[in-house]
């Protein structure tokens, strides 16, 4: 790949700088719903709730299994995160990774965080995680040519399957 260098542009992307109030707590934050609304799970596809953070499917998934892990609280920035919040994500990115390998199969994993707008965030005032199990061949000529991804199981099933997997995990992590 050719890199093509133009310092001149820097002045025109400074006047983009980040805007503080980006994803204020007044728009709509599906994490936000989520957390709030206990007894609505499924609906929400909530597939677990932690002491400081919960874990819910993509619905707008990259692959079957695609999980967002996001603490309760509503911040925008890495730095907003405190040690605790910080440590339970990183188990939780752990965690889910072992019952994605046990529910789903897949070859590896694509884990990762989009921080502003621009960087593919989109829910950007409510950070969050992401792990998309991927299989060999999983990419295809349709997302290409046609803008179109095929996901080959329902979210019904697949909230099913990993909530279950999620609650006999922890069923049995109370019993060590």
């Amino acid at each position: 790949m050719e890199i093509m260098w133009s310092p001149w542009r820097s002045k025109y992307i400074e006047t983009f700088k980040a805007d503080n109030n980006e994803g204020s707590k007044n728009e709509e934050c599906i994490f936000c719903n989520a957390i709030n609304a206990h007894n609505s799970d499924a609906e929400y596809f909530v597939v677990a709730r932690k002491e400081h953070c919960i874990i819910m499917l993509n619905k707008y998934p990259y692959n079957n299994g695609h999980l967002m892990i996001a603490p309760y609280r509503h911040i925008g920035e890495f730095d907003a995160l405190t040690e605790i919040e910080m440590l339970e994500i990183m188990k939780l990115i752990n965690e889910t990774i072992k019952i994605l390998k046990k529910v789903c199969g897949p070859h590896a994993f694509n884990i990762g965080v989009n921080l502003g707008r621009e960087a593919g965030a989109g829910v950007p005032g409510h950070i969050h995680f992401h792990v998309v199990p991927r299989w060999n061949g999983d990419t295809s000529f349709m997302p290409v040519l046609a803008d179109v991804k095929i996901v080959s199981q329902s979210m019904d099933e697949n909230y099913k399957a990993i909530s279950e997997a999620f609650r006999i995990e922890a069923d049995s992590s109370s019993l060590r």
